[in-house]
């Protein structure tokens, strides 16, 4: 059975060029009610990871502030004994700092050490309710 090659390349068009079968009625495009809700979940959960991981940042930068603040307070306190040139007595001592706005309670331990040309003396600083930030040593020696 021979048929006409332009009847053929016609059908062959026509296969080719069909349109799609009609979709049912009852069918819908978009997302469903769990989809959405578990997309909003994993929305909510990178939203409340990105606010934790903000107040960290926030505390970490004030931290580091004040004690920025304990280590120049304690730094200024000893450059202060060596400038005095006075060999300091051993015991402790309270000093109050101001720096950035805010006070800053000290102590200065003096302590003997096996040379008595030598005093070991350190700096506690701590911040208004008491919580300790910074502490430094330093070996003073007689002039």
């Amino acid at each position: 059975m021979n048929r006409p090659i332009g009847a053929a390349a016609t059908r062959m068009r026509a296969a080719w060029t069909r349109p799609a079968a009609p979709r049912p009625r009852h069918q819908h495009t978009g997302f469903t009610l769990i989809e959405v809700l578990v997309a909003l979940a994993i929305v909510a959960i990178a939203l409340a990871t990105g606010v934790k991981a903000a107040g960290a940042l926030v505390n970490n930068s004030e931290r580091l502030a004040q004690v920025s603040a304990a280590q120049w307070c304690a730094d200024n306190e000893l450059a202060g004994l060596v400038l005095e040139r006075q060999f300091p007595g051993v015991g402790d001592y309270t000093f109050g700092c101001e720096q950035l706005g805010a006070s800053y309670p000290g102590r200065l331990v003096v302590r003997p050490t096996p040379n008595p040309n030598f005093r070991r003396v350190e700096a506690f600083i701590a911040d208004a309710q008491g919580v300790p930030l910074y502490s430094l040593s330093t070996v003073l020696a007689r002039y």
